[in-house]
Formats: structure tokens, C-alpha cells, sequence
């Protein structure tokens, strides 16, 4: 089947950087289609350590840059969504016996001019660091840093007696899958068609425009479809697609990074994180998680293909249990570990010497000896927005038309309201709803923000929103996920929409499955 159609931009990859591409062209006015062969956010972009940051130990890699950027985005991100991300408190525990065999520009440097120092991050250079954090990013809504007496402070209470000193500064912590989601129903809103489960299986380059062959695996039907220009953000994908479906040769390539993650019962009761210093020059995140977890990671590991699946692997478990058992007094155990997550970070190939010297900065490359194709290499969850305006930049080279940028200031479905009135809605949606629990009440202003509202509707009672599938999941709010948010399978919603596969045992998650794959083909139908 052919459609005889011909659409502005045609991106291929359903992650952040796809999103973003596509609700930034779609509020200046272009048409556009967007191609994910599995789910929205279904690889890197629900695989993250879920924060907005600048970055901090990029700054020993002297990415100014980078980290510049990132930091300023952090309060325009926050403002966005407020419902989704939210300030978080980083605690740098300090031992001046510390010792870091890290191979960075800045550990070299020190080594050469202070030789007495290598292996070391001493406290002025954590100092400097932080100072420089502070210095180049905006901030309105983020206190500075300071320093703590683990001693005094609740910080202190569950690390070794041996940390006395930390310091502590801001950044922010976001819900990664329900990013992509958000961007997509907001580029859906403005025009955009957003096409999942469909996979681009050829693209035929002609002189002024791209064929696209597509897939839809859940009908088994095969579409044509044209476009003007093409855009590859098929993320850890981005080169395979490159060389192999589009048929352009191009020098540019990735490096495949896996990351992986373990998530244990809760740690501590403070809602702070805790960024721990490794022997290895490495660093890992110990973060509260939805509210009864601790998540732990990241790992920096080099990974094979793109179509080899991520997997936290046991030695990568055992790894990031004992990094942080370095740390917390009571030691964290395989035992101890209730989940895990990978995922492949696709980064620029800039011929670092190890994965964690790699650059986090994004590159985008313009080809246009035929029809035009935009490349997306690399980039941080916490630039997306940036990477959406520097694609729409060169984008602008096809499409002088086009308007300039717009999507600074403006909010994410659910998110039109202030930062600091989140407490006043969780506050106002039990008063609205009072059969909520506290916790499905602050669960669903987190998930939905002002469109809350509409996912209970007029519900007077617990009843009135069906069958209850446990921890506050109800079929009122699975059919709104269905209906709004593409959600297909029991995984699309336990553990990207939401995580609440953490609260459910295996039957009812299946319960949860069969629901959702029921009501999800007789809407199809």
C-alpha cells in the first residue's frame, strides 16, 4: 500500500532526541511523521539514571561546553514539567585518604604540575569543580553548594563513620520514558502522526524527496510513505540505519556504552543522593526511588551491537554492590538487589580511550547531495531541547519558512503549572478524589500533573474506576494510557509509563498484560 502523501520531515527512531525533533518541527508549522519500531522509549531513553545534570565529572574532561549548556537547561526543563522532574540534593562525601586512579585530562595535569597529588581528587578540587558548577549554569529555583558535617547532618547517619565531611549541590531528577511520551503527545497535538511498532525496513533516495518503507508489526501490513526530508535518530541504531537501510556511506559513527543499573529497598530516609568516588576514577549515583527504592549506577562498560539486548550482568551487580558498600555502613548484597536496568548510551565515536572518556556531546551532520538527511549522533537527556533546536537549525537550511524556536518556557502536557505548587496540587486532588490513598494521590499528580483530572474523571468512588489490578493501579487509568499514550503491553506501562512492576508480583502482572493487550487490539479494531 502506497500513500500518495508527502510529509515535511520523516524521523525514524521514537526516542528523546525523535520526540523532541518532532514536537519542536511540528510547532513551526512542518509536517511530520515519526517511525519507532518498538515502543516510545523502548532502548537508551528509559535506560537512564534519570536525572537532568550538568554533569559534574565531565567538567575533568574540560567539556565546558557541555556542561555549560546542560546546567542551564536544568531550570527550563523543570519549569516544563514539574510534575515529572523535581530539585534533587547531591551529597559528595569527602575522606582526604580517598584515592582515584582516574586517566582524565585534569588528573593528568594535576599529576604533571604536583606529582605528590597522583591518584588523588583533592578537596580544592572538588572545591574548584564545584564552584565552576555553580558558576556556569542559570539559577532561580536550584540552591548553590554547600559543605556538611556528617556528623551533625541525617546525610551522615547511614555511611561509614569515616566520612565526616561532604559537600552537597543541586541538580534535578526526571522520569525519563515519561519524557518521550510527553514530547510525543505534545508534537501529536501540534500535527505530528507518531507511528509505533513500525518499523522503517528500506528508504529509496531520490532528488527531492525520500521513500520510506515501513512495517506495522502489530497489523502485519506493509505502507509506502514520501517525505521531503529524513531524520535518523535511531539512537544506538543511528550508524546500522546509516550504512545499512538508508545506504549512505558516511565516516561518522558510534560508540555502543552500556549502562546498567540495580535498584534494592530503600537505604536511607532522607530525600537526598548520594554521588560516590570510586578507586577506579569511576563515579556511581545512590538515588531515592520511587519512594521505597534506592537505585544505584551507573556502570561504563563498552557493548557489542546495537541488536545485542543490554543486560546488567552479574559481575556488573556485583560491581556496583560493592562500590556502594564502600560507602553506606551496612554493606548492599546481590541479595539485596530487587531489579536492574540497562541501556546503551549511543556516543559520538570521538576515539576515546575508554568508554568513560567518551564524549557526551551530541553531533549532528547535513547531507544533502539528494534528498536532505539529518544525522543524530550522541547527546544527554538533559539537552534534548537543545539537540531538538541545533536538528531544526540545519533543518531550517530546507525549510526557510520555518519559524525560530519556541519551545523554551513552554510545558509539557500536565506541566502548566508553577514548580513549587506541586505539595498545593497533590493537595487539591485528594480533596477532588478523597477514596485516593496518599500514596496513588502523589503517584498520580507525579505521573499526569493537571491531567490528573481527566484520567480519574468524574469517579465519586474507588468503584467507579474499575477493576482494581493492585498498587493503585485501576482500569480507568489503563484505558487513558491506551488511549493517549500508546501503551500496547503490560511492559510498556509497568515499566516505562510507570514503574509500578516493582509492586506487583508476577500474576498480577500478567493480569495487568492480558488487560492491556485485550483492550489495546479492540481499539485497534
Amino acid at each position: 500500500m502506497t500513500d500518495d502523501s508527502i510529509t515535511d520531515l520523516f524521523i525514524i527512531g521514537g526516542g528523546i532526541n525523535g520526540c523532541g525533533i518532532a514536537r519542536d518541527a511540528a510547532g513551526r508549522g512542518l509536517s511530520v511523521t515519526l517511525a519507532e519500531k518498538g515502543d516510545l522509549a523502548s532502548a537508551t531513553s528509559s535506560a537512564s539514571t534519570k536525572l537532568f545534570h550538568g554533569g559534574l565529572r565531565y567538567l575533568e574532561f574540560f567539556e565546558f561546553r557541555l556542561v555549560g549548556e546542560a546546567l542551564k537547561e536544568r531550570e527550563v526543563l523543570l519549569r516544563a514539567m514539574p510534575h515529572i522532574s523535581w530539585p534533587m540534593r547531591f551529597v559528595l562525601p569527602f575522606h582526604r585518604d580517598m584515592r582515584f586512579e582516574s586517566d582524565t585530562p585534569t588528573s593528568r595535569l594535576l599529576s604533571l604540575v604536583m606529582p605528590w597529588m597522583k591518584g588523588r581528587r583533592p578537596a580544592w578540587l572538588i572545591r574548584l569543580g564545584l564552584f565552576l558548577y555553580d558558576s556556569l549554569g542559570r539559577r532561580d529555583l536550584l540552591p548553590g553548594t554547600r559543605k556538611l558535617d556528617l556528623s551533625k547532618d541525617a546525610a551522615g547517619k547511614p555511611l561509614k563513620k569515616k566520612f565526616k565531611t561532604a559537600f552537597e549541590y543541586s541538580d534535578c531528577w526526571v522520569e525519563d520514558a515519561r519524557l518521550v511520551v510527553l514530547n510525543a503527545r505534545d508534537a501529536k497535538s501540534r500535527g505530528a502522526e507518531i507511528l509505533t511498532r513500525t518499523e522503517v525496513t528500506g528508504a529509496t533516495r531520490h532528488a527531492d524527496h525520500w521513500e520510506v518503507t515501513l512495517k506495522d508489526h502489530a497489523a502485519g501490513t506493509e505502507t509506502t510513505r514520501r517525505a521531503r526530508m529524513l531524520v535518523n535518530a535511531g539512537g544506538p541504531w543511528v550508524a546500522d540505519l546509516l550504512k545499512g537501510t538508508l545506504g549512505v556511506q558516511s565516516r561518522e559513527t558510534v560508540r555502543l556504552v552500556r549502562g546498567s543499573h540495580i535498584v534494592v529497598p530503600k537505604l536511607f530516609d532522607h530525600g537526598r543522593c548520594y554521588f560516590f568516588q570510586g578507586t577506579d576514577g569511576r563515579i556511581i549515583f545512590a538515588i531515592p526511588y520511587e519512594e521505597d527504592f534506592t537505585l544505584i549506577g551507573t556502570t561504563d562498560a563498552d557493548h557489542g551491537t546495537a541488536d545485542t539486548a543490554p543486560v546488567c550482568t552479574e559481575a556488573e551487580q556485583e560491581y556496583l554492590a560493592a562500590f556502594a558498600s564502600g560507602y553506606f555502613e551496612k554493606p548492599v548484597t546481590r541479595d539485596d538487589v530487587v531489579w536492574t536496568y540497562s541501556g546503551v548510551r549511543p556516543l559520538y565515536d570521538d576515539g576515546a580511550s575508554s568508554a568513560t572518556a567518551a564524549t557526551r556531546e551530541y553531533v549532528l551532520t547535513l547531507d544533502l547531495d539528494a534528498a536532505p538527511l539529518l544525522n543524530v549522533f550522541g547527546g544527554k537527556i538533559t539537552t534534548y531541547r537543545k539537540l531538538a533546536e541545533a536538528a531544526l537549525e540545519k533543518i531550517s537550511a530546507v525549510f526557510p519558512q520555518a519559524p525560530g524556536g519556541w519551545t523554551e518556557g513552554k510545558p509539557l502536557p500536565g506541566g502548566d503549572f508553577p514548580v513549587r505548587d506541586v505539595p498545593a496540587l497533590i493537595e487539591k486532588l485528594a480533596a477532588d478524589y478523597p477514596f485516593l490513598s496518599a500514596y496513588a494521590t502523589r503517584r498520580l499528580i507525579r505521573a499526569y500533573g493537571t491531567e490528573a483530572w481527566e484520567v480519574l474523571g468524574g469517579a465519586k468512588a474507588a468503584e467507579d474506576l474499575g477493576l482494581d489490578f493492585g498498587a493503585t493501579i485501576t482500569a480507568r487509568e489503563l484505558d487513558w494510557a491506551i488511549a493517549k499514550e500508546w501503551v500496547r503491553t503490560g511492559e510498556d506501562y509497568l515499566w516505562r509509563r510507570t514503574k509500578l512492576g516493582l509492586r506487583l508480583d508476577p500474576a498480577q502482572r500478567a493480569v495487568v498484560s492480558a488487560y492491556i493487550e485485550e483492550h489495546a487490539q479492540q481499539q485497534a479494531a
